[in-house]
Parts: structure tokens; C-alpha cells; sequence
């Protein structure tokens, strides 16, 4: 069974409506002097009712539910922006998410390559408020790969769906062809100063403040075995990173990658150009501290 919200209503508006019309019609049958129920079973079921619903509202009032806090906008754009090379950032897209109603383009660019800020990724079927890292893409991804992040702002923005709804829909998509896997090779940047990410695949709920500015190509369908870093992607160099591998096994995610440390010096070297970036994250919420769990 499933249910959508009315337009304009979150969790708490529709399940209130929802419960207070059961309760209504529970009274009325209550009140009846004839009923093919005992006045005990009719009880149960209104208990039972209440119960659902409590359980539900929890769910939707929950501090680490759907609603996200809204950035700072230079904040936001400068993470952003720091995902990218530094020739790239001029003429790139700088997409802000809208806690109410997902992503959208606060400043247009002329290269083809868009920036933003992730704060949600679906592939783990929950909602955080503690995750926080800049990414960008080239023009392939923005085509294919883009879509999904903006489609999941947007639903997760709505309130209208739990995390279990948002999974399900993408992967729907994703084997309907709707949603589909970079059309060439390209590349996302990932070369911001500091980042709060899940620390493994969708099956490991981990995550964790780090430095690491890195390259990632897209490998759609792409194993670490087809790369020879085995036993999967323990020996040093480029890594397959997979996260749908759970979910659909590891030859056939189309939105793997092969992801390239930034070399030593050039990682010292964002490092070190990021730190008044990263004290202000850092002062923006405690947990970008570096090594925060």
C-alpha cells in the first residue's frame, strides 16, 4: 500500500487529516445501536488507528528527518565552487539547494560543468542532515547523473516521501531506462577542501568528516576487478566506487566511478588554499571538524 500527501501538505498535515477522519468514522460506528462488531473489536481497531499514527508522525517529526536547513548562500556557492578546478569555477553553474524545493540554478555558466553542494544520497534509504560535500560535473553528467541528485532534492524537499519511497522510485527509473548512465567518458570534480560522506557502500551507514580532493571517472558497469585493483579495490591506485553494487550488483550500476587521489602536492595545495573555507564550515556546523564521526 502506498500514499501520496496533497499538494502543499507534508507528513504531519496529511496523516493529521488522515487519522482524524478515521477517528470520525470510528465514533459514528460507535455510535450506531447496531453493528455487526463487538464495541471491543471496533475499540481495537480505533487503537490500532492512533497507534499507526503516532508511530508515522514520529517518523515525520523526527530532528533527522526530510527537512534540511537552508545554507548560507556565499557559503554554499564558494563549497560549491571548490569542487572544481580553478580554471573551471568562472564559468561554471552554481546550483543552491531550496530546503523546500530541492536544487536550483543561482548562477548560470557558460562552460557546461555544475556545481552543488550534496546533501542527500539515496542509495542508503535515509534521510541525514549531516552529510555535506562539494561535487560537480562535466556536461555528460550533468545530462544523466545530475537528473537523479535534482530529482531526490526535490522529493525530499516536498516532504511527501520517506526515504524507502525516494529509493524505490530511483531504482524504478533507473531500470526503466529512465534514468540512464553517462552517455561517453567524463568526470566529476570532487577537489573541495574537506568533505562529510557515507565511508563505504549502501551497506555500511558510516560517515565521517576527511580531506581527500579526488578525481572520479565515470565507469558505469565497471568492477575494480576489471581495473586489476584486487582484491576489491584494497591495493593502492585508482578504485572503483560503486554504491549501488548492493543494489543491483556490481555489473550493473551505471553510476560507478573510478576515482583518482589529487596527487600529494596538490592535495597539500587545496588543503592548505581551503582552510579559511573549511574554518568556516566548520563554524557552520561542529561536525565538518576533520575525523567528526
Amino acid at each position: 500500500m502506498s500514499f501520496m500527501a496533497p499538494a502543499g501538505c507534508g507528513y504531519i498535515c496529511y496523516l493529521h487529516s488522515e487519522i482524524e477522519r478515521t477517528i470520525n468514522y470510528s465514533n459514528r460506528i460507535l455510535s450506531m445501536k447496531r453493528t455487526s462488531l463487538p464495541v471491543k473489536s471496533l475499540r481495537r481497531l480505533l487503537f490500532a488507528a492512533v497507534t499507526s499514527f503516532i508511530s508515522f508522525q514520529s517518523f515525520a517529526q523526527n530532528p533527522g528527518d526530510w527537512h534540511l536547513d537552508k545554507m548560507p548562500v556565499q557559503l554554499e556557492t564558494d563549497f560549491a565552487l571548490s569542487s572544481l578546478p580553478p580554471q573551471l569555477r568562472p564559468g561554471a553553474t552554481v546550483y543552491l539547494l531550496d530546503p523546500n524545493k530541492g536544487y536550483y540554478a543561482a548562477r548560470k555558466g557558460t562552460n557546461g560543468f555544475v556545481c552543488f553542494v550534496g546533501r542527500t544520497d539515496w542509495e542508503w534509504g535515509e534521510f541525514r542532515n549531516d552529510l555535506l560535500y562539494a561535487i560537480s560535473f562535466d556536461p555528460a553528467g550533468v545530462k544523466t547523473t545530475f537528473k537523479v541528485y535534482r530529482d531526490v532534492a526535490a522529493m525530499r524537499a516536498s516532504g511527501k516521501f520517506t526515504p524507502s519511497q525516494i529509493k524505490s522510485i530511483v531504482m524504478d527509473r533507473i531500470k526503466k531506462g529512465v534514468y540512464k548512465a553517462p552517455g561517453r567518458t567524463g568526470i566529476s570534480y570532487m577537489l573541495g577542501p574537506i568533505m562529510r560522506v557515507y565511508t563505504g557502500s549502501a551497506n555500511d551507514h558510516n560517515v565521517m568528516t576527511m580531506q581527500m580532493p579526488h578525481y572520479m571517472f565515470y565507469a558505469p558497469y565497471i568492477t575494480n576487478a576489471d581495473i586489476g585493483n584486487i582484491p576489491n579495490g584494497q591495493a593502492d591506485g585508482p578504485v572503483v566506487n560503486n554504491p549501488e553494487a548492493p543494489i543491483f550488483g556490481e555489473k550493473n550500476s551505471p553510476y560507478a566511478y573510478i576515482i583518482v587521489l589529487a596527487g600529494k602536492a596538490e592535495a597539500a595545495k587545496i588543503i592548505d588554499q581551503g582552510k579559511d573555507l573549511v574554518k568556516r564550515l566548520e563554524d557552520y556546523k561542529a561536525f565538518m571538524k576533520v575525523g567528526g564521526h
